[in-house]
């Protein structure tokens, strides 16, 4: 059947889902709002953050990490402090992973 200029549900659909998907990653998942990374030896997490992409944390010392993945979520390791959007919250382990969930912070030690 030749082409009339009118694309079908299902067609539209597959589009929509095609690039849902390409903006999905195991670091990015812009349906979730949720994007990950690991800093330094932590499994950093953050929701609430939609961005089909997501800079990398920096290591900008010894010891030292930068992860900036949302405009709201700055994320601050230095050494065993962890440090989020200004805020301090102590220690760390040396391989806790940490959770910004929309804006309240978790550490689960490991």
């Amino acid at each position: 059947m030749p082409f009339r200029g009118a694309v079908g549900p299902l067609a539209v659909a597959t589009l929509v889902m095609v690039a849902l998907l390409a903006a999905c990653s195991p670091s990015n998942n812009l349906l979730l709002g949720r994007v990950g990374a690991t800093v330094g030896n932590h499994q950093v997490v953050v929701t609430d953050c939609y961005r089909t992409k997501v800079p990398q944390p920096e290591q900008v010392a010894a010891g030292v990490y930068h992860y900036v993945p949302c405009r709201d979520a700055e994320i601050w390791i230095r050494g065993d402090e962890l440090e989020v959007n200004g805020r301090a919250y102590g220690r760390i382990g040396r391989a806790d992973s940490i959770l910004v969930d929309h804006g309240v912070v978790s550490v689960n030690k490991e």
